[in-house]
């Protein structure tokens, strides 16, 4: 039977390296503009104790390559081990297997986790151009399914009663990208060690200035809210609805229409742990009119979903509530880090080897980031399976010509003006023009 379905074409083996990656050439010249690779060489790696290991450089950049191909479990770096081709393009002579991966990552301690990303991340948004940026700060839940070190129970949403970790993330919206990161227990609250990650991500940012921090309910928290202000950063936290704040929103008399079936108030607000009360903006919405709307119901009363803030902005409600809305785009960065980076893929039973692959991961994430405002450049910006398909997936083999080794790629006619713009604007980048104001 088979032979009835393949008689049409014949098939023999080649000894020819071919990649279905081609594309990784663009992406490669990409990551020597950046010279990302001097400063992972400066960032003390732990570097293996054989005079025969690999370079911890060649380590990290071949597993961001696993990740940026599709891998989402240390298993799926063998597709990078098995590509002659891929390894001619980057230029590694040899390729680590598996358990080599898995061993690096577990030479990581908590000061040697914090001094190489934090070192990496300041180094990175210090090359961008000064700017005013907001801070999106959120959390997540990672499952897990074994016996890893952190991994306990606590709120998980999807999956209540499984383990899990808890990490905390905060994203800068202006940039699409990842400012800083922890990896947590999975029984760790959403504001819990806030206050320190705070101070972290600012020292990581330096010369840029935060003009807004948005978060969640989870952050809703009178010593974080505090440390703002000590900090005199302007923010927007979602209020939690406990009984007092719902009270208080239905004693509102003067509710102000800003569109058909939507509605806003004020009023001040001091819980008994704050020193002093706050602004809480609200905003409810017709459910017969709006019957998608986002909220919650007080009490037994379902003809209004309601939504709160606390805010030391002096803005009117509205503006605020809009102010906010646009932090849904970092549930859109999640997300896409789970689904397109595996960030929940990649564990370990040592909990700081999952952390030192988890912050690793989110630095390819902003380099992939990097690339797509610069290069592409486009007005809605491809999610990494999109620019998989469209830029690195393309057929390609190593020839020679002229007795030097030439990429011979695979591309229809139509779009290789495309693929060489592609290049002329790697040749042309610079961090400065990068992310044009």
């Amino acid at each position: 039977m088979m032979q009835a379905i393949t008689k049409n074409i014949s098939w023999e083996f080649t000894d020819r390296k071919v990649t279905a990656w081609g594309g990784m050439r663009m992406f490669k010249e990409f990551l020597d503009r950046t010279e990302i690779r001097k400063v992972l060489g400066e960032s003390c790696l732990p570097w293996p104790a054989s005079n025969c290991g690999y370079s911890p450089v060649q380590v990290v950049e071949s597993f961001w390559v696993s990740v940026w191909l599709g891998g989402v479990r240390f298993s799926h770096t063998a597709m990078v081990r098995f590509d002659d081709a891929l390894k001619e393009i980057f230029g590694w002579k040899r390729m680590p297997c598996v358990s080599t991966y898995t061993r690096f990552f577990k030479k990581f301690t908590r000061g040697h986790v914090d001094n190489v990303f934090g070192k990496v991340n300041k180094w990175f948004f210090e090359q961008i151009p000064e700017k005013t940026i907001t801070l999106d700060l959120d959390s997540s839940v990672l499952t897990r399914y074994g016996k890893q070190e952190g991994s306990l129970v606590g709120y998980n949403p999807h999956k209540p009663g499984r383990a899990s970790h808890h990490p905390i993330m905060v994203f800068i919206a202006d940039m699409r990208m990842v400012a800083h990161s922890w990896l947590r227990s999975g029984n760790t609250g959403s504001a819990s060690g806030a206050v320190v990650f705070l101070s972290e991500t600012m020292d990581i940012l330096g010369k840029h200035r935060i003009g807004l921090l948005r978060a969640d309910a989870g952050f809703f928290d009178g010593k974080f809210i505090d440390d703002l202000e000590n900090k005199t950063l302007e923010y927007i936290i979602a209020a939690k609805m406990n009984s007092v704040i719902k009270n208080k929103i239905q004693a509102i008399k003067n509710w102000t229409k800003i569109d058909n079936g939507i509605e806003c108030g004020e009023f001040e607000y001091q819980a008994l742990s704050w020193q002093k009360p706050r602004r809480i903006t609200a905003i409810r919405q017709l459910v017969e009119e709006r019957p998608n709307a986002c909220g919650k119901y007080l009490f037994d009363m379902h003809d209004y979903r309601y939504q709160a803030w606390v805010t030391n902005l002096r803005l009117p409600v509205p503006e605020v509530w809009r102010l906010y809305r646009q932090r849904a785009d970092s549930e859109n960065r999640i997300e896409e880090l789970k689904h397109d980076f595996g960030l929940n893929g990649f564990c370990t039973k040592d909990f700081y080897a999952t952390e030192a692959a988890f912050r690793c991961v989110m630095v390819a994430y902003n380099l992939v980031s990097l690339f797509r405002q610069a290069v592409l450049g486009l007005k809605i910006q491809p999610r990494l399976q999109t620019i998989r398909f469209q830029c690195f997936a393309i057929g390609s083999w190593i020839g020679k010509k002229y007795r030097q080794k030439v990429l011979k790629v695979s591309l229809a006619q139509k779009r290789r003006p495309w693929f060489e713009g592609l290049f002329v604007k790697i040749d042309d980048f610079s961090w400065a023009t990068a992310f044009k104001t």
